[in-house]
């Protein structure tokens, strides 16, 4: 099939992740040294990317930042804090002719919900694409690890990754560049009853940043004891969450979700802030059973299951000045079109 032939128009989309269990324990030197556990679900927020062929220059288009970058070949993807993940992904798997490079998420900037790995797995599958490439889920995933840690200089884990190029709810596991995947399937019941539970609140931009996972993972090589136990407890928590999950325990989900947040809190100063400590006291009073932060945390989101009536924890969640996302299962991964 000549050029011609061919489509010039690509496209991807993968979805963003809730992390019930485990996060951090994902990132180095943690997870090379002690071995990490994530559980995590793919859910219906979905990182977009399109691939137009054509033009005179090469073009990328960030619709949430409102940016635009412009460049007349391959040679001028420089690094120079514009749009840097865009030019890793024309970096790492070019295209010869002009093109116009598009993304956008449905998650808010900063949410804490994986966007930036769900936008890596959209790339790499949107750009192979185009690049006439077939992968599978895991290489995607890895690839897509690869773009951000590498190839944008990115720090951070992998199970954002993981859990938008597979879809669903699964058990990772992490030891130096080895990772596990143990799917997780839930009564069909019961992923409706938590879908039915479950209060997906946006308290505003993370602040976590590199500095931050720096900071944590410095004080884990210091031997600091109260973040090693930390790591060393949500771990344990993530083999817990899976457990709750398979025997479809909402309240002990619930539970789980509390502990795992509390045990977050240890590892910096800065993992909460007012907005959120306001968000978990209102919730508490509206018979909420337990809930944590999106991702790194220090803002983004929370996510909350609800033990009374929904109608009235939403009201809550609103007089918190929060605002709440729509929250679905995502049973598939990434796909390319």
């Amino acid at each position: 099939m000549s050029r011609r032939d061919l489509p010039t128009v690509y496209r991807a989309a993968a979805p963003a992740r809730l992390d019930f269990a485990g996060a951090w324990t994902d990132v180095a030197p943690f997870a090379e040294r002690e071995g990490g556990v994530v559980v995590n679900a793919a859910i219906g927020l979905l990182a977009h990317a399109e691939l137009q062929l054509g033009g005179e220059r090469i073009r990328l288009v960030s619709l949430d930042l409102g940016q635009t970058f412009e460049c007349v070949n391959s040679g001028g993807l420089v690094r120079d804090g514009r749009l840097e993940l865009l030019k890793a992904g024309l970096r790492m798997l070019p295209v010869t002719t002009p093109c116009t490079l598009t993304t956008r998420s449905d998650a808010p900037p900063g949410s804490g919900l994986g966007a930036s790995g769900a936008l890596d797995v959209a790339l790499v599958a949107c750009l192979g694409a185009a690049r006439q490439e077939r992968r599978d889920a895991r290489e995607l995933a890895e690839q897509a690890c690869y773009l951000e840690a590498v190839e944008a200089g990115v720090p951070g884990g992998r199970q954002d990754q993981y859990a938008a190029a597979l879809g669903g709810f699964n058990r990772l596991t992490f030891r130096g560049p080895d990772v596990g995947v143990e799917p997780i399937t839930l009564d069909a019941a019961f992923a409706a009853e938590l879908e039915r539970r479950m209060l997906l609140c946006y308290t505003g931009v993370s602040r976590v940043s590199g500095d931050t996972i720096a900071r944590v993972m410095a004080a884990y090589e210091a031997r600091n004891p109260g973040v090693t136990g930390a790591l060393r407890a949500l771990k344990d928590i993530a083999e817990a969450m899976a457990e709750a999950l398979r025997k479809a325990d909402v309240a002990r989900v619930g539970a789980l979700l509390a502990e795992n947040w509390t045990r977050q809190q240890a590892l910096d100063p800065g993992m909460c802030t007012a907005p959120m400590t306001q968000l978990e006291r209102v919730l508490s009073g509206v018979g909420g059973l337990g809930g944590k932060a999106a991702g790194a945390g220090a803002g983004g989101c929370m996510f909350f299951v609800i033990g009374g009536d929904r109608r009235r924890a939403e009201e809550a969640v609103r007089e918190a000045g929060a605002t709440l996302l729509p929250l679905s299962w995502c049973r598939e991964g990434a796909r390319a079109w």
